[in-house]
């Protein structure tokens, strides 16, 4: 079963639920239902369709910005999962400063790697091995999260597009 992208009063993303929290928010009238994603949920007497794109009826003040936690799943998907130093699929996480010499574990700090290059660089710099770089880690976008929980394959649904402009799929 899907996922669905909720909005606030604004059409701001706000969140990724189940479908079936999706449809129970929809019955209950809380939400208005943007887009669907062409199932449906059924009982003996009768069918709804399950929403993908919901947004809420009420305006909710969100406290905090919403970011991507730092995480291994996170990572692979910013990096592509491929590894950063030779572009083969990514199998674990490298911290470019080991936190063995004070290296932090942050976004700009930490890459996906091949288990070959993690092996090859082992708690080394940079400048003390033969590896290099492909691309300078950064922290990821604004709504990367959405992303993330859209699903394993962090594939967005296309119903979801239109409301998260500022990032491209």
């Amino acid at each position: 079963m899907g996922r669905a992208l909720v909005l606030n009063a604004t059409f701001e993303p706000i969140g990724v639920v189940g479908a079936r929290r999706a449809v129970v928010l929809a019955l209950d009238g809380k939400v208005d239902v943007l887009a669907e994603t062409g199932e449906s949920l059924g009982s003996e007497r009768m069918r709804i369709a399950i929403p993908s794109v919901i947004r809420l009826r009420y305006y909710v003040k969100v406290p905090y910005r919403r970011s991507a936690p730092l995480s291994r799943r996170a990572v692979y998907a910013r990096d592509h999962f491929r590894c950063q130093y030779c572009h083969k699929p990514a199998e674990s996480i490298d911290h470019i400063i080991p936190k063995s010499r004070g290296g932090a574990h942050e976004w700009e700090n930490v890459v996906a790697c091949c288990r070959r290059c993690n092996t090859l660089k082992s708690d080394r710099l940079l400048s003390e091995c033969s590896l290099r770089l492909k691309s300078t880690p950064r922290a990821p976008e604004e709504l990367v999260w959405v992303r993330l929980a859209a699903g394993n394959n962090n594939e967005v649904p296309e119903e979801w597009q239109p409301y998260l402009s500022p990032m491209a799929a």
